[in-house]
């Protein structure tokens, strides 16, 4: 009886109440689920002290270690400051900040970030600066002409405001590699030369009107090694990082000098042990390898992967603003933080799509994670029918190893969280397809 005279007093409540606490309940149960899950990668990381035997011939119990603890000091780092956001998004909403804060600015803005390894101090204050200003100048003007849409829509201001943000998001991808990333980084074109041509014939062999290949310097912000194509219609490129091409590595070259081996033919001079070392310390792939990676990655373009996401993103910004136009009237829900008098725009965007939004995009969020796991499965089997099956395998490896990936996951954990299937669970599923 008790619980059910608790839950009646509950319906009771106020709509503003119920709405409130609903909100906070929410937000502390997926704290407590993510918690729980990151208990359980952690776990992982604690107990597998051994390199698979599926990566004993690539990564040595060195990097792997360094990979292991790396993942411990980030999931100790993650559990405080998940634990610290939460209680401070907590007591922003108990104790009534954002009205505070809207009273006190006229405004209210955020802006977050993470970044990975920088070469030095004045590139990282240099690299901040510049990010600030480029979302400033387009953060700015966009928001503002989405509030002037809305202000001024009408009934179906949703429409427009969906078709605003759908021009956005067509003209940045168009000039973000041409004018934004140059900004941040150094695209050079690659040399000529057997790379470029067996990109360019593999390009050819499944259609993709490849028009320039870039290399881009990403090892002054990072290690991390990534390909990506971008471009509309007849005119795609392909860029790829430094550090995943083995000849372009600076830190070939440092690891190189350390050793004291000096560049030569294979298998002439130095000793096997120092070959080895060298060997499985080296940063990148060999060229067979990239173009497995690039096998990967055209992949996602021929079998329609973007084109099904960009839909999928656009049906659900429709269906986003659509609900927000449904639910922005209602005062109720900004009573139930804190604005009794007025119903600003910009805090109704926040909290509809930050608040309200929230079990709904944590839903969508796992399936669409679900979802990219299933392209990554499908992009490894188009390689594999590019005759890559053996490089990509290799290539797998090195870039998990290269981005001080742990190639042993929790089911529960990589289930919720990784976009990309786990290490292991790509090379079996090559493996199989090799022997088939």
């Amino acid at each position: 009886m008790g619980m059910w005279a608790s839950l009646d007093a509950m319906w009771e409540m106020p709509a503003e109440k119920r709405i409130f606490g609903a909100v906070l309940l929410f937000s502390w149960t997926v704290y407590l689920w993510e918690t729980f899950l990151a208990q359980r990668q952690r776990r992982i990381y604690k107990t597998t002290t051994r390199v698979p035997p599926e990566l004993g011939q690539i990564m040595d119990s060195e990097t792997f270690e360094k990979s292991r603890l790396y993942q411990l000091d980030k999931s100790t780092f993650s559990f405080w400051s998940g634990l610290y956001s939460e209680i401070e998004g907590t007591l922003i909403l108990l104790f009534g900040g954002i009205p505070y804060l809207w009273r006190l600015s006229g405004r209210f803005c955020g802006f977050a970030g993470f970044g990975p390894e920088y070469e030095t101090l004045g590139f990282f204050m240099k690299d901040a600066v510049k990010k600030f200003i480029v979302t400033q100048c387009i953060l700015l003007p966009v928001s503002s002409l989405l509030l002037y849409i809305i202000k001024i829509g009408g009934d179906y201001f949703f429409i427009y405001a969906w078709l605003f943000t759908l021009v956005v998001s067509l003209v940045l991808v168009t000039i973000y590699a041409d004018y934004i990333a140059p900004l941040f980084d150094k695209f050079t074109p690659l040399p000529e030369g057997k790379l470029k041509q067996e990109i360019e014939v593999m390009a050819k062999s499944i259609d993709f009107p490849l028009t320039k290949v870039y290399v881009v310097e990403g090892s002054k912000r990072s290690s991390h090694s990534n390909a990506y194509f971008y471009g509309f219609f007849k005119n795609k490129r392909i860029v790829l990082f430094d550090t995943l091409l083995e000849e372009y590595s600076v830190l070939n070259k440092d690891i190189l000098e350390e050793s004291g081996m000096e560049p030569r033919k294979d298998g002439e001079g130095d000793s096997e042990e120092i070959k080895a070392k060298v060997k499985n310390k080296k940063q990148g792939c060999k060229n067979e390898e990239v173009l497995a990676v690039l096998g990967h990655e055209l992949g996602h373009w021929k079998l329609g992967h973007t084109v099904k996401n960009i839909i999928i993103s656009q049906m659900n910004s429709f269906l986003c603003f659509f609900l927000f136009a449904v639910l922005i009237g209602r005062k109720e829900l900004f009573a139930a933080f804190g604005f009794y008098t007025s119903q600003p725009t910009l805090i109704g965007l926040l909290i509809i799509f930050q608040f309200i939004f929230s079990p709904y995009n944590e839903v969508l969020s796992f399936c669409l994670t679900v979802l990219s796991r299933r392209f990554e499965f499908q992009a490894d089997a188009f390689a594999k029918k590019l005759g890559k099956a053996n490089d990509l395998y290799s290539a797998l490896i090195k870039l998990n190893k290269d981005n001080l990936g742990f190639p042993v996951s929790d089911r529960l954990f990589s289930m919720w969280h990784y976009s990309h299937p786990p290490l292991l669970e790509r090379l079996r599923a090559l493996e199989s397809s090799k022997r088939d």
